[in-house]
């Protein structure tokens, strides 16, 4: 990197000599350093994939049960060409 900047050689010749596959991360290393930037910020911008928005608490199952039922009317309203009601099976039809 410090060859690059001083002027000696090219990403390209510092890439092959360092067995960096690709001279553009080259670029952006050099970018950071002439800026004053971290290189990993992996670790100060960790956020954790398993951790999603946080669950609401609900007092009872049946609060939980009523809260759910709500979610499935307004999705139901909301796109009713989802909603393929089923017919009961044990249904005879009569014929004449």
């Amino acid at each position: 990197m410090r060859a690059y900047v001083k002027g000696t050689s090219s990403y390209k010749v510092i890439a092959e000599r360092e067995g960096i596959r690709n001279c553009s991360q080259l670029k952006v290393w050099v970018k950071k350093w002439k800026n004053g930037e971290a290189f990993d910020e992996r670790k100060r911008n960790v956020t954790n994939p398993l951790k999603g928005r946080p669950r609401t608490a609900f007092g009872s199952v049946e609060k939980e049960r009523d809260y759910l039922q709500a979610q499935v009317d307004y999705l139901k309203k909301r796109y009713p060409n989802l909603v393929k009601e089923k017919r009961p099976t044990n249904v005879r039809t009569t014929t004449s």
